[in-house]
């Protein structure tokens, strides 16, 4: 019998909540855009969902194939390929689900963030689901220091482009998106944050 890590690996515990009701359900086509080494992968692997990933860095990719060539060997390795959110390599509204998580805060300026989100709708299906965890300023206005733009310095050392609720509902009103989950950010001991932002598109 398989363990909970062994079933799930290392999964953001907000997407495994969308697993939890039903919203990532078999038979879906999903992509995992910037992937890094997999961690959100494992369950959907092993249980033979049709899975898609990509991440510019060669290993990451390199490491997802391994990852799969052992928990869904029949999947085509040209299923986890080198691209970027800003220029995926698949049709328009070919995607169930589109997971992001901790990427979106890469983005240097709002031009580069404004590309990769809608690189990632561009490929989502109506009715599919978009699933983002990003940093955020929620909650922790008063600790961050704006560098340029959107660019900020957080307690803990690192900068990060970061979003706040009302340019999330500002964008899902632009992208005619559905809000399916309200905002919800968890806050690390004053040192960074993290926000959930969960969308579909109608």
């Amino acid at each position: 019998m398989l363990t909970l890590h062994q079933q799930f690996g290392e999964i953001d515990i907000y997407l495994f909540d969308q697993l939890l009701r039903g919203r990532i359900r078999p038979g879906m086509r999903i992509l995992d855009a910037g992937c890094g080494v997999g961690r959100n992968l494992v369950y959907l692997l092993r249980e033979g969902y049709e899975v898609h990933a990509v991440d510019q860095d060669p290993q990451a990719v390199a490491e997802v194939r391994r990852l799969a060539q052992i928990l869904a060997p029949k999947l085509p390795a040209t299923n986890f390929q080198l691209a970027t959110l800003e220029i995926l390599p698949y049709a328009h509204s070919y995607f169930d689900v589109v997971i992001c998580n901790a990427v979106l805060h890469f983005a240097q300026d709002d031009a580069q963030f404004r590309a990769m989100l809608k690189g990632m709708w561009r490929t989502l299906r109506t009715g599919g689901m978009l699933f983002c965890r990003l940093a955020s300023s929620i909650g922790m206005e008063k600790q961050v220091q704006r560098i340029a733009g959107r660019r900020f310095l957080l307690p803990d050392g690192s900068e990060r482009y970061l979003v706040n609720a009302p340019l999330l509902e500002a964008l899902a009103a632009e992208l005619g998106a559905e809000l399916l989950d309200p905002i919800k950010t968890t806050i690390v001991q004053n040192q960074r944050c993290m926000t959930t932002w969960v969308i579909q598109k109608t």
